[in-house]
């Protein structure tokens, strides 16, 4: 059990905890949210005891593990599976000494525990562990300092996790993973025999690893059961509740103050209306639930729409120091697509996403662009490209030239920096203001392209669902990475896989490549009958192999299609122009000329319409065949 009583706690002038109460189940798997800011790692270092509360306490069960993910992540010589082994400071101990002990009875009872704690079973669990987060084999059996800061914290996540704390405090455990690893942990979580209380602004993870939801909100901690969706439909319903009663009350409060004020000065009523004062002294105030808005995002569409498509790979192929990382690239990107780039890291999705958006040449076969296409690139690792001494004002300044202050200032303030906050220093703004920053510098003059590469980091889940909005209002093309696999199904239309050296589009939906990551591509399902026919799996394969061979046909019926909605189009303008009162009557010459534009759009649909037709039926005889 862990139990937060009267908890207060000030941090400056701010008062994060006030008097805050909860007691939290002990096998519970809790999602600790908040707005950004609010006290979240502040409650965590109080509960390892690294602060000490102004007032009230926060307890844990006697004898419970309490375990984190190390604030600094590991290095040294030691392999990665010999630092997560060594998390489990029991079996290390245990290990070490039974190779120095010698009395028979001691032998006996190290024995025993270790076979009591699964010891000679753990390397198998550490090294399961590792695979979900990413590291094969090989990896595995390398020093842990060869490998990159993002990556050391999974190993440290990994030994955590390994180590199976009786009480597991994770503090948004996703923000080093890709979408692959994200899955494995949220399978991970949901299965965990402790309590987990985790800080996360993942609404998948939320809905499916934990099965309440602990909310910090003014000061005060509610605890609520279920996913997040419950969550919010059950906060929902409090705040409508409340606002009734609010209302009631304040109606009320009126009444007697009226009555008050009317008769407190007669003799005769002296009583009745001192008996209303007592009673409206007594009421209470219902506290209102009152949500701080968000600021929405703000990403300018392109001024002129592009003529489809505005980038077409033939054979290219892209990478560094002369060594292809991706080939065989044969893809078409339209003016309105919004692709999701699926796969592991390290498999290229961001050397990909430097292709398309220009900052790396192709190395091989062809990559055309549109001549007037314009970029807009963000990716996490541009936050160290802001300048820490100066204000968002002086970063837009520099976009404006020729801007007035008041312009300037209003544009900060659709970026996200109204007032004063404008004239913040970027060293002294959170991670989300600087993503914030960033992503507005990014889309600054409305690119044709926007590529996202892992834009959810540090927002908070109200701000992921304003950016949200704002992807899905945006007008031009956008190529998404993220592990935050609701705003991958919110805003991709469309997916493709980055594996095996090359970018292809997948076949399915996120249920489908969940299944795979988890499962794998070869299950039980994809064994071959006992007859010896294909399986269902590898009729789908061989299906995939026909579909490659048939690229060059899928991009004439891709570009008939953008030919067919473009004249579509046009029709519905002339349509609409005709369709003005008086038209007929105003202007005869200018009627009878979209007549006439109108039939020939009508013959040339129906032309691309039957050429339509006779290249889907070739396409689908042959993927059938």
């Amino acid at each position: 059990m862990l139990h937060v009583n009267d908890l207060t706690y000030r941090l400056g002038p701010r008062l994060l905890f006030d008097q805050a109460t909860v007691a939290l189940p002990g096998s519970a798997r809790v999602g600790f949210v908040a707005r950004n800011g609010t006290g979240k790692t502040t409650l965590f270092r109080i509960i390892r005891n690294e602060l000490s509360p102004e007032g009230g306490s926060v307890t844990v069960g006697r004898g419970l593990r309490i375990g984190s993910v190390a604030q600094e992540a590991p290095g040294g010589p030691d392999t990665l599976i010999e630092v997560v082994l060594a998390a489990d400071t029991e079996r290390a101990a245990l290990l070490a000494e039974a190779e120095t002990a010698t009395d028979p009875h001691r032998i006996a009872e190290i024995q025993t525990r270790l076979v009591d704690i699964g010891a000679h079973a753990a390397p198998a669990r550490a090294a399961g562990i590792l695979h979900g987060l990413g590291f094969d084999a090989e990896a595995q059996a390398r020093p842990c300092s060869s490998f990159s800061g993002g990556w050391r914290m999974r190993v440290a996540l990994a030994a955590v996790l390994f180590a199976e704390p009786d009480l597991l405090l994770l503090d948004e455990p996703t923000n080093y993973l890709d979408l692959e690893g994200t899955l494995w942990l949220m399978e991970y979580l949901a299965r965990y025999p402790h309590m987990v209380l985790v800080i996360s602004h993942d609404r998948d993870l939320l809905n499916q690893s934990v099965d309440h939801i602990l909310h910090l909100d003014q000061g005060k901690l509610t605890l609520y059961r279920g996913g997040y969706d419950q969550f919010e439909r059950q906060r929902r319903e409090k705040q409508a509740l409340q606002l009734k009663l609010r209302k009631k009350q304040e109606d009320e409060r009126r009444h007697l103050q009226a009555f008050v004020d009317r008769f407190k000065a007669k003799a005769s009523k002296a009583r009745q209306a001192q008996s209303r004062l007592k009673r409206l002294e007594k009421l209470e105030p219902v506290a209102a639930i009152v949500d701080t808005d968000v600021v929405p995002f703000d990403f300018p569409s392109p001024e002129r729409p592009l003529s489809p498509p505005i980038i077409a790979m033939e054979g290219a192929s892209v990478g560094y120091d002369e060594k292809p990382i991706l080939t065989r690239l044969d893809l078409v990107i339209a003016d309105d697509d919004r692709i999701g780039l699926l796969g592991s890291n390290g498999n290229g999705k961001s050397t990909f996403a430097k292709l398309v958006g220009g900052r790396l040449a192709a190395m091989g076969g062809s990559v055309r662009r549109s001549s007037k296409l314009t970029v807009g690139y963000f990716a996490q690792h541009q936050l160290d490209e802001l300048n820490p001494k100066a204000t968002a004002f002086a970063h837009v300044a520099d976009r404006m030239p020729d801007g007035t202050e008041a312009k300037i200032r209003a544009r900060c303030a659709r970026m996200g920096f109204p007032g004063s906050k404008a004239d913040t220093p970027v060293s002294s703004l959170s991670g989300g203001e600087k993503a914030r920053l960033l992503m507005g510098l990014a889309t600054f003059d409305g690119p044709h392209l926007l590529i996202l590469d892992e834009p959810t980091n540090h927002l908070d889940i109200d701000s992921r669902a304003a950016l949200m909005e704002a992807i899905n209002d945006y007008q031009g093309a956008v190529i998404l990475i993220s592990h935050d696999r609701f705003l991958l199904e919110a805003c991709a239309d469309r997916l493709w896989l980055v594996a095996k050296g090359s970018v292809k589009p997948f076949d399915g939906d996120l249920d489908d490549y969940r299944k795979i990551v988890l499962e794998g591509p070869d299950g039980a399902s994809e064994k071959k009958s006992d007859d010896g026919r294909a399986t269902q799996a590898d009729q789908r394969r061989e299906a995939a192999d026909r579909r490659t061979g048939l690229a060059p046909l899928k991009r004439r019926i891709d570009a008939v299609e953008q030919k067919m909605a473009k004249l579509q189009d046009l029709m519905q303008r002339v349509d609409e122009a005709l369709g003005a009162p008086d038209v007929f009557l105003k202007d005869p010459e200018k009627a009878s000329r979209l007549s006439g534009q109108r039939a020939e759009l009508e013959r040339a649909l129906t032309a691309a319409e039957e050429e339509w037709l006779t290249l889907s039926g070739e396409y689908e005889g042959a993927v059938g065949g």
